[in-house]
């Protein structure tokens, strides 16, 4: 079943738990998603990989991949659009291949072992306040009068 995370087809507060994994970073209207997503769920679970995991991997290189790099602060979602200059990536795709390697390594023990530098983890609670800027610094949106 396929759905559009900007235009969730359920009741308001229909679900106790919402589990977003690897999907807002490839998102066109953050804002949207995120005001679906607090709509539907009572509380929730939201999971983006970090900026050094785009570059190290190389998933930051491609065009229409990931659209935005996403911090966490306490209880604040920060999206940023990646810039020309963000989409570079290492160079080769060594690093890609250890982590997701079928054989052990020492690689995929560290990268195992520190997921919370590979992987923003954001767990909320009613709702929660983000921002959203734009690549050259410009804020968008943002729902901080919630508070």
């Amino acid at each position: 079943s396929q759905g559009d995370a900007e235009f969730l087809p359920f009741k308001d507060k229909c679900f106790d738990f919402v589990y977003c994994a690897h999907v807002l970073e490839h998102v066109e209207n953050p804002v949207r998603a995120l005001l679906e997503i607090q709509r539907v769920g009572k509380r929730g679970y939201i999971e983006v990989p970090t900026k050094m995991s785009d570059t190290l991997f190389n998933f930051a290189r491609m065009n229409h991949f990931h659209k935005w790099h996403i911090s966490i602060i306490g209880k604040t979602l920060i999206f940023i659009e990646y810039t020309e200059n963000d989409r570079r990536d290492t160079g080769n795709q060594e690093l890609f291949y250890m982590a997701h390697s079928l054989f052990p390594n020492h690689f995929k023990s560290m990268f195992r072992r520190n997921k919370d530098l590979f992987t923003n983890m954001f767990i909320w609670d009613d709702s929660f306040v983000f921002y959203i800027f734009e690549k050259n610094g410009k804020l968008i949106s943002t729902n901080d009068n919630i508070r």
